[in-house]
Order: structure tokens, then C-alpha cells, then sequence
């Protein structure tokens, strides 16, 4: 645990976005993707901003490394590929409900105890296979599957109800909330419910990379550090194949880095260097490229990352543009700026 009290919650306002990435066509702005960024030095201070990266947000599945760490603190005696899968926002492949089905058997449950919303896998390839053989949505397929199994299982090692585990006044999810302002450094903003029906805590894009940069940095053995080298190491297992979250973390050497939907993204270095990305309007096709990005500006080999410069915009078939970051992301004399 960190013995710094956390701050002050971060304010709950409309976000004051700024412009993160152009589509360009034929050399013309087509679209303008809004957002914001923060870079943190190996010191943990804030290098770089952009956008709002101080206002409340929901930083959705990105979350998930912060909660794993809390079931380890509780006692989660997982390591390895499952572990990696209780920090998973999984495409839905037979490893990750095999894994899924591993972590309940271990708590002597069962699929049905799992209180996630059911769902088609979470992998286009994946999605289509299980719809063609007639399948239809399953707890186990939904992509939290992998967290919901280890938040059963803490539950039950700690002779927690079971029922109510996704409740806010649950002591699973007090433990979470608790993690949530450690890690961070911040009071939590306000508690929603996610899509998968755990509640989701609100804190700042600034906190977020903070929490991401103290799980890297954990000493070995410590429940930050398990988490990290379980997600490192397996990285498919904590998103699936061909995800671009799982390339990144392969190519960029010690790279911990975990998406969430509406266009949320956070990555961090062995050092403590991290960046933490919002897309305001929650477009995939910006986040990457504006992560690559602020992992350059982090200080990132940028020829380490030139798979994750963004997807080609195509006219006639042909390649005429791309989704690009904005000038200012990328330029190295720019300072702080908010």
C-alpha cells in the first residue's frame, strides 16, 4: 500500500477535450477526433497534457489491472495466464473460457454463480464462429468473464458472500474502491455500474496513469508487480489474438498496457514513465495511433511503434490518407500544456 493519503476527488465537469488526431484525405482534414492525454515522467509528474486529463471520467476496462490488484491484496492466489485473464477484457477464444472455467472450478463454483451481463464473444472472428454454430450469448463468453470468476473466488476465500458480490457496499468491492484511491492517488469521483455490472469508479486520466505506473513499478512479488508480469507475459490471455493492446505490449519491451471501451487507453514502462489516453467520441482508430504517439513523447523508440501509427484511409481501393495525431502530441519542444 501507499502511505500518501489520496488527494481530493477530481472534478465531475463536461471534459474540456481538445483536438487529438485529424483524418486526413487526399491531404485535407476530413474529421477531427477530440480527447486527452497526459504523460508522465519516471517521477510521476505530469510531462506532457492535453485536452482535460484532470476532469472525472470513466476509464471503463482500463480499470482492470487496478482491480486485480486489489482481489491479489485480498488473497486472489492466482499467477500466471489466469491471473492475466482476471485483468481481461477477452475476445472470447476457448483459452479464455477454458481459463475462466479453471479460476470458478478452483472456488468450487459453477458458470451460473457468475453475475456478468451474458454476451456474444468479443472477437469479430471469434463471435462469428459461435454465432454460425447456433450459439447464443453466455456469461462465460462476455468479455469480463475472466474478472468476475477471480471476484467470485476472492469472495469466497475471504468467506464473503457470493450473491451480492458486484454490490458497492460489498467488502469485494470496498476493497476495489480502496485500491482504486491508492493506486491513483485520488479520491474516487463517483461509482456508476459498468457494462458487465461491477461498478466502475470515477477518477481522472491523470490518475489513471498513475495507478498504471505504480503496478509496473511494483516490487517483485508484491501484488502490483504479480499483476503487471502476469499481463506482460500473457499478453493474448489479457485480450486475445491479433488485439492491438496485445501487439503493443509485445512490441515495446517491459510495456504494460490495458484499452477500455469509449476509447480509453493507459500504458506504462518499467521506470514509471506512463501516458493515459481518452477519445471523446470513442473511436478505436484514434486511440492507437494517438497512444503511439504519447508513448513516443514518453520517449519511446518510435521505431518501436510504427505498426500502431494508424489505419490507412482508402479512396478507390487505394491508400490516400490516414487517421494521424494532432502536430502538438508529437512535437518533442512542446511543453506542458492544458
Amino acid at each position: 500500500m501507499h502511505s500518501s493519503p489520496p488527494a481530493a476527488a477530481p472534478p465531475v465537469r463536461a471534459p474540456r477535450h481538445a483536438p487529438v488526431a485529424h483524418l486526413v484525405r487526399g491531404g485535407v482534414v476530413e474529421g477531427v477526433h477530440y480527447g486527452s492525454v497526459v504523460v508522465l515522467d519516471a517521477d510521476g509528474t505530469a510531462g506532457f497534457r492535453l485536452g482535460d486529463p484532470e476532469a472525472a471520467f470513466y476509464p471503463r476496462s482500463a480499470l482492470k489491472p487496478v482491480q486485480a490488484v486489489a482481489m491479489v491484496r485480498a488473497g486472489l492466489p492466482l499467477d500466471g495466464d489466469l491471473l492475466s485473464l482476471a485483468a481481461a477484457s477477452h475476445s472470447g477464444e476457448e483459452r479464455h473460457l477454458d481459463g475462466a472455467r479453471r479460476i470458478l472450478e478452483r472456488a468450487a463454483l459453477t458458470e451460473d454463480d457468475l453475475r456478468n451481463v451474458p454476451d456474444l464473444p468479443f472477437g469479430p472472428a471469434v463471435r462469428d464462429t459461435w454465432v454460425r454454430a447456433g450459439r447464443g450469448p453466455s456469461r462465460l463468453a462476455q468479455n469480463c468473464s475472466g474478472k468476475h470468476a477471480a471476484m467470485l473466488y476472492t469472495a469466497k476465500l475471504n468467506g464473503w458472500s457470493l450473491d451480492d458480490y458486484l454490490d458497492p457496499g460489498h467488502p469485494l468491492q470496498q476493497t476495489v474502491a480502496e485500491t482504486v484511491e491508492d493506486l491513483t492517488g485520488q479520491r474516487v469521483a463517483t461509482v456508476t455500474v459498468d457494462g458487465c455490472g461491477a461498478p466502475l469508479f470515477a477518477v481522472s486520466l491523470e490518475g489513471l496513469a498513475r495507478a498504471a505506473s505504480r503496478i509496473v513499478g511494483g516490487a517483485p512479488g508484491t501484488p502490483e508487480r504479480r499483476v503487471a508480469d502476469a499481463m506482460r507475459t500473457h499478453a493474448e490471455m489479457a485480450s486475445g489474438e491479433g488485439r492491438d493492446v496485445a501487439a503493443l505490449m509485445r512490441a515495446v519491451p517491459g510495456l504494460l498496457a490495458k484499452d477500455g471501451f469509449e476509447g480509453v487507453q493507459v500504458a506504462a514502462l518499467p521506470d514509471g514513465r506512463a501516458v493515459a489516453v481518452k477519445i471523446a467520441d470513442g473511436a478505436g482508430r484514434a486511440r492507437v495511433p494517438v497512444t503511439a504517439a504519447a508513448l513516443t513523447r514518453a520517449g519511446v523508440d518510435p521505431s518501436l511503434l510504427t505498426a500502431f501509427t494508424g489505419e490507412t484511409v482508402l479512396g478507390g481501393g487505394r491508400p490516400v490518407g490516414g487517421v494521424r495525431p494532432v502536430a502538438g502530441l508529437g512535437a518533442a519542444a512542446e511543453a506542458v500544456c492544458v
